[in-house]
């Protein structure tokens, strides 16, 4: 197989879901390379981009470079997690040794933060690479770690990704309904910190197990198109009621609350500022705090971040919202974008626990059904949720883990 570098406009249907493969392309560019990438090489070249994209040591996400100290504990949930053990155990059962031995890593690996959303080389097993009965285990796996909504949301994701590329054509690397990678890291353990990460395109999940505790972020949804209009998987559409309730709830706000919210009516492209290699992102408060909002409107906010966090098992959610509900009045909504039925728009929501952001894209695929190029699309849509002051990827956690025990 060979990739080439040269993407014009991304005018050729052959060319992978241009924007992404652009991004990544861009990445290899900088990193001084400019002539036609054989398989090896494009190994190579993304391990050397994923690497420098976490080669920062963790921080987190803070709002001025400083971790908030206090907000996490280890502690019990009283929610089980057995049956997510269980299932990892029967996935990795299911593996031959040289699978296996890709797959599995451990838990304080940095291939938790090598996470993308654009074309790069994955080295554990792929859908694609597994037989129907491991293919199987994995999505039980899932099943038992993601709530219904959480589960038909990232299935549904995953045959959009098969969407985009019968409109593409012919995409190549990393396309097609079965692009997706499942890592195991850290042993499965009733009492051992481990977990597991789904990654590839528009489909990024990190799931953290301590004892009967969970952190399921960075967590990454997306898709172009969002809605197939044709092909296998026709009518099929994603994130529509995290579209519709982020702009009913602007609507709800009055004049002056909306004139905190709203930091800029235009949206000329992308606005998502914690996507991959952000983990370190200084990001300050913005927009409308909660304690400005009177209580149905606050209810409405909590409302609206537990959408977001109802993709995970029913248990573990309710605990989640338990911690977000802590910091309502420190919580704060932010958008850009315009005001009006059927506009673009980029919605944030952040407090110390929580960021969640919403926006849409400019179109890649999409623009095959007739998006403008260059102008965000109600087509493409990025979603992303971080655990802000060091707990993405279980990380707070896990260091008061080692502190007590050992390692």
């Amino acid at each position: 197989m060979k990739i080439h570098h040269h993407h014009p406009h991304c005018a050729s249907r052959r060319s992978f879901l241009c924007a992404s493969a652009s991004a990544a392309l861009a990445g290899f560019r900088a990193l001084g390379q400019n002539t036609p990438l054989t398989e090896d090489r494009f190994r190579e070249l993304s391990e050397a981009s994923q690497n420098k994209g976490v080669s920062e040591p963790f921080r987190g996400v803070t709002t001025n470079g400083a971790i908030q100290p206090g907000l996490f504990a280890v502690r019990s949930t009283g929610v089980s997690t057995e049956s997510v053990r269980t299932a990892a155990e029967r996935f990795l059962s299911s593996l031959n040794v040289e699978q296996r031995n890709r797959t599995l890593v451990p838990v304080d690996s940095p291939e938790w933060r090598k996470w993308t959303n654009t074309p790069h080389y994955r080295r554990s097993v792929s859908f694609a690479q597994m037989d129907e009965k491991q293919r199987e285990a994995a999505f039980g796996l899932m099943r038992a770690s993601l709530s219904a909504r959480g589960m038909k949301l990232t299935r549904d994701i995953m045959r959009l990704n098969e969407t985009a590329s019968e409109l593409a054509g012919n995409p190549g690397f990393g396309a097609g309904e079965w692009a997706y990678y499942i890592t195991i890291l850290g042993q499965p353990s009733p009492a051992e910190p481990w977990g597991w990460q789904l990654d590839g395109h528009h489909a990024i999940i990190n799931y953290f197990v301590l004892g009967d505790q969970v952190v399921m972020t960075p967590y990454f949804a997306g898709s172009d198109p969002v809605h197939a209009t044709s092909g296998k998987y026709k009518g099929t559409i994603v994130l529509q009621e995290e579209q519709r309730r982020g702009f009913e709830f602007l609507r709800d706000l009055d004049e002056a609350q909306r004139s905190r919210a709203v930091l800029s009516f235009s949206k000329t492209g992308r606005n998502n500022l914690a996507e991959a290699f952000k983990d370190n992102l200084v990001l300050d408060y913005a927009g409308v705090p909660a304690s400005a909002l009177h209580s149905v409107q606050q209810r409405r906010l909590m409302d609206l971040i537990e959408l977001y966090v109802s993709n995970m098992d029913e248990g573990h959610a309710r605990v989640r919202m338990d911690e977000v509900r802590r910091y309502r009045n420190d919580t704060t909504f932010a958008w850009i974008g315009g005001v009006n039925e059927g506009g673009v728009f980029y919605y944030r929501i952040h407090s110390p626990v929580i960021l969640i952001e919403f926006d849409h894209q400019n179109p890649g695929a999409s623009r095959f059904l007739g998006e403008e190029p260059g102008k965000p699309s109600r087509q493409h849509i990025h979603v992303v949720v971080r655990t802000p002051n060091g707990n993405d990827y279980g990380k707070d956690l896990l260091r008061q883990h080692y502190l007590s025990h050992p390692h």
